[in-house]
This record gives structure tokens, C-alpha cells and sequence, in this order.
């Protein structure tokens, strides 16, 4: 019998989609159309967020660089002629490089005892167990919650009968203390996700308990030291009311104080060429500290919260 015989072939028609299937493609696609709308709102709202924030900045670096009368009667246009003497003069004759130096000595005292004494205690809070761990922890995270404020007055009392005011070891103390709650709340989390195998090991090894904590864990510490550190630091440098209460000598001023006193004096005299570059001045090391140790804090950032 021949194939033909047997008629022709019927016609093979495409099943339909189910229609569960169709309802998926166009969610899909309804999703996808609010994905891109949202990441454009996203993206928009971003950079006006960086115009709100770079503009001024610019301005003033600018600014800094401008006579008295361009940054009175022309404050959008660029300088005529970049002005470097208002830099000299308020380093020099505002006393800005001494205030630059006295801010220097006691944020570097500072942040040094600050990360020694809070990755000491988070180490042992973190690896360790003992009655009144958690107490202790616990206590530390109080003292985030306590405003700086309250503290003001007993603690001007304090530093004075101590003989550190306008000192430098007196502000140095102070900022340690300032900066230990929320160092040792950020550093616990961070330790507890180093490998306590490696300890173990050294441990086995035969080194010591200290030996373990400067040789190993510290070093596997850096990321989350360098994103504390960098946060002290610019909380430390720009700190205002501290210093305001316990230096009352001008000799000892630290910047933020002695870019207050500027701005009452240069008002006076007019020369607001001078303020401006003092102000840019004092930016100039929170930039730098920023741009440099940008990877590291959001490594550390994000090492940190994964069991904070």
C-alpha cells in the first residue's frame, strides 16, 4: 500500500500557551517596566543628592581663591587671578597652622588609644565567654544612647580638678572616652566574623593569648580597624562642643574652635577671602582621608554587617 493511499497528513497546529503562562509573561514584563522606572527615579534622586552636596563645596574651594570685592559683588563668576596669599595669610595671620597643629596632635592621640582600647575589649567580648559578657555589652550600648550634652557641666568639673584643662592629654582622654561605645559595638560584630580556627591553630601552636590577638586577629581586623578609624576621625576633627567646654585657653584651640574665632574676627575686618581659605583648609584632610581609604570602609562596612 502506498502513502498516499492513506490521504493526506493532517494539519499540526501549535498548542496555545496555558493561560498561566501568558499571565507570568505579562507580570514579568509589568515588573521589568517598574524595575526600570524605579532605578531611573533611583538614579535621579541621586544626582541631585550629589548636586546638593558637591555644589557647595565647589563653591567654596572658589571662593577661596577670590579677592573681597569678586566675592562680594561676583560670587558665581570664576577668579580673575587664583589668590594664594589668602591661604598664607590664614595660615599665618588667623593662626589657622596653629590650630591645624593642635588638632593634629590630639586626633591622632585620640584615635590611636581609641582603636587600641576598643579592639582589646570587642576582641574579648567577642571570642570570649564569662559571666557578664552580655552586661558588659550591653553597657557599652547604653552609652550610645547618652547624649554628650548631659554630661557637659560634671565634666567640666572633672577635667578641671584633674589639672587637663587646655591640655593636650586632657582632650585626648576625653575623645577616647567619647568614641569607645560605638568602636567597640561596630569592632564585637566584626570579630565574630574572622575564622576562630586560625586562633585555634596559633593556640596549638603555642602562642599566647596576646600573641594571638597582635599577631593574628588584629592584622585580619584591618578593613574593620580602618572603617572605624576613618568615622572617628571625622567625628574627632570636626568635634566642637568638647573642645568648646575644656580649652578655654586660645594658645591650645583646636581647628573648629579657632574656625569660630575666625569667623567672628575676619567678619569684623572684612577679610573674607582669608575665612574662606581657612575653611577649605580644614576640608582638605577629611577629603583626603575619605579618598584614600574608600575601599577599605566599605569593605570593612560590609564585613561588619553580616552578623552585627
Amino acid at each position: 500500500m502506498s502513502l498516499n493511499a492513506a490521504g493526506p497528513l493532517p494539519e499540526v497546529r501549535p498548542l496555545a500557551p496555558p493561560a498561566s503562562a501568558s499571565r507570568w509573561a505579562r507580570t514579568r514584563e509589568r515588573l521589568s517596566a517598574g524595575d526600570v522606572a524605579f532605578t531611573a527615579v533611583s538614579q535621579v534622586f541621586l544626582m541631585a543628592w550629589a548636586i546638593l552636596v558637591i555644589f557647595p563645596l565647589l563653591w567654596m574651594v572658589m571662593t577661596a581663591f577670590k579677592t573681597d570685592p569678586e566675592i562680594l559683588f561676583s560670587p558665581w563668576r570664576l577668579p580673575a587671578a587664583l589668590q594664594l596669599d589668602n591661604f598664607a595669610r590664614a595660615w599665618t595671620e588667623a593662626s589657622i597652622g596653629k590650630y591645624f597643629i593642635n588638632s593634629l596632635i590630639v586626633v591622632l592621640g585620640s584615635l590611636t588609644l581609641t582603636l587600641l582600647f576598643s579592639s582589646m575589649a570587642a576582641y574579648v567580648l567577642a571570642r570570649y565567654e564569662f559571666p557578664g559578657n552580655r552586661i558588659i555589652r550591653y553597657a557599652f550600648m547604653v552609652g550610645l544612647m547618652f547624649p554628650i550634652f548631659l554630661a557637659l557641666v560634671p565634666l567640666f568639673f572633672v577635667v578641671r580638678d584633674l589639672g587637663m584643662l587646655s591640655t593636650y592629654h586632657g582632650l585626648i582622654l576625653v575623645y577616647t572616652a567619647y568614641s569607645l561605645p560605638f568602636s567597640i559595638f561596630f569592632l564585637t560584630s566584626f570579630f565574630r566574623t574572622l575564622p576562630a580556627e586560625v586562633g585555634e591553630a596559633a593556640l596549638v601552636d603555642g602562642a599566647s593569648h596576646y600573641a594571638i590577638f597582635f599577631r593574628v586577629m588584629l592584622p585580619m581586623a584591618r578593613p574593620g580597624l580602618i572603617s572605624i578609624g576613618i568615622f572617628n576621625f571625622l567625628g574627632q576633627w570636626n568635634q566642637f562642643i568638647l573642645p568648646l567646654v575644656l580649652v578655654p585657653d586660645r594658645e591650645h584651640y583646636v581647628l573648629s574652635q579657632g574656625l569660630a574665632f575666625l569667623a567672628i574676627q575676619q567678619g569684623y575686618q572684612n577679610d573674607w577671602s582669608a575665612l574662606f581659605a581657612g575653611l577649605t583648609i580644614t576640608m582638605l584632610p577629611v577629603i583626603v582621608v575619605y579618598v584614600i581609604f574608600q575601599r577599605q570602609l566599605e569593605q570593612g562596612l560590609t564585613a561588619g554587617a553580616l552578623k552585627a
